[in-house]
């Protein structure tokens, strides 16, 4: 059967979950595989392996379970490599480079920055803050609402400006937040939002960077920002060599 890896830690972790229960249904037992001085959460992989919410609590539990009691490389949901032996040669032959990345992360957590626009608010600061876009506005209304062409013109000038703006915040959040943390990955691109950043801190210094967030909040109220953690440094891992994603 093909083993699912959860985390990477050292061989002597003193809180490796050793017999607890992670993804699957019934729940498969966590247990742990050692090479070269590290030692993988593993536990089988369940078939046809889907990111059921059941599932993704129980990956994030095993990874809480463990990083109580200190650095863990948190693997991504999904990562299944194609048995134990094989995670073992995966530690032998990579075990420079996953020491290196436990202590590049030791007492780091992640915290997740989505940014997305209010539409209301961003169409005002839009007014606000441009001649031309306000112009036309105005002449539209004066002149009871503007031809059909008129009305396109308007559209295209405000969908224009509000693109503009979107560039302008995403970077304005990056340049502000980037300094209060160790390191930052920009996460995939979707719809509604602007931004998708993951942050790098110090566990004991987490508020710094929540304090510059909260900063933006109130300097800029047409900005919505969805903040997620601490959470385990997953943007900060690479997968595990012999890993293949599944979903």
């Amino acid at each position: 059967m093909s083993t699912y890896v959860y985390g990477i830690a050292d061989a002597d972790h003193p809180s490796l979950p050793d017999g607890m229960e992670g993804i699957g249904s019934p729940a498969l037992p966590v247990r742990v595989v050692k090479g070269g001085g590290l030692a993988a959460i593993v536990s089988d992989a369940p078939e046809n392996l889907r990111p059921k919410r059941r599932d993704l609590l129980a990956h994030q539990n095993v990874l809480s379970e463990a990083g109580g009691g200190g650095t863990v490389l948190p693997m991504r949901f999904g990562s299944v490599a194609q048995d134990d032996a094989a995670v073992a040669a995966a530690l032998e032959e990579r075990v420079d480079h996953y020491q290196e990345r436990l202590a590049a992360l030791r007492d780091r957590v992640e915290y997740n920055v989505k940014v997305q626009h209010d539409e209301e608010a961003v169409l005002r600061t839009v007014m606000a803050e441009n001649d031309d876009v306000r112009a036309l506005a105005v002449r539209n209304r004066d002149s009871g609402g503007g031809s059909h062409e008129d009305k396109l013109r308007l559209g295209e000038a405000v969908a224009k400006a509000v693109q503009a703006r979107e560039a302008q915040d995403a970077e304005t959040v990056r340049t502000t937040l980037e300094p209060q943390a160790d390191d930052v990955s920009a996460g995939p691109g979707s719809t509604g939002w602007i931004a998708n950043l993951s942050f790098l801190v110090d566990r004991g210094s987490s508020e710094r960077l929540l304090g510059a967030i909260e900063e933006i909040r109130q300097a800029s109220p047409h900005l919505v920002l969805r903040v997620n953690g601490p959470l385990p440094p997953y943007s900060f891992v690479e997968a595990a060599p012999t890993a293949s994603t599944t979903g």
